[in-house]
């Protein structure tokens, strides 16, 4: 019996700590955002879009203005070269041949920075928004008393009284009146 009680005894030392630690955790209380409704319904990533689109647009009037030249001026080349018609090119026409790779060669690296920095604004203005969305999702979290916040996009079905997309679309707008969609100059390493 004695035996028995210490066995008892020992077992249920053994099994309070895990009992309780199992008991710890409180009952998640999930809410759900739509993030993409939110990027894109907030004022100021609005007028930051219309900034991009405008940039991307300046980005295809400068390709177009770019490549028509560069495309005449290819088949003005092709044209001499096949009057040719196997012939070694005088040096008048392969000095016009050199140019033409050197214009499309700067074409081609004004178009790539242009392109960077389009990319670099709009990373810069998803850092913007994704630094004042981080605070904001725990107000609104304490807030409504969830303790778990998760994007509408991964869950197969909610109910609408868990759905807090309203609450952080307004609280982005108060906090996020403009964003600056001109990302800053890269830093360039100084060479010693």
């Amino acid at each position: 019996m004695k035996t028995m009680l210490v066995t008892a005894a020992f077992t249920a030392a053994l099994l309070a700590p895990s009992a309780a630690s199992a008991q710890a955790l409180p009952a998640a209380i999930v809410a759900v955002v739509d993030l993409d409704r939110v990027t894109s319904e907030c004022n100021a990533c609005k007028t930051a879009q219309a900034s991009l689109r405008s940039q991307v647009q300046a980005y295809q009037s400068r390709e177009q203005a770019l490549a028509t030249p560069i495309e005449t001026e290819q088949k003005s080349i092709q044209t001499a070269i096949d009057a040719l018609k196997g012939k070694e090119p005088d040096a008048a026409l392969k000095a016009r041949v050199q140019a033409f790779q050197a214009k499309q060669q700067q074409a081609a690296q004004e178009l790539s920075a242009q392109q960077k920095q389009i990319q670099a604004n709009q990373q810069y203005i998803q850092k913007q928004v994704q630094d004042k969305l981080n605070p904001i999702y725990q107000q609104v979290m304490q807030r409504r008393g969830a303790n778990l916040l998760v994007e509408v996009g991964t869950t197969l079905a909610t109910a609408q009284n868990v759905d807090v997309t309203n609450d952080v679309l307004a609280a982005l707008n108060a906090a996020l009146p403009t964003l600056i969609t001109t990302a800053p100059a890269q830093q360039q390493p100084q060479g010693r």
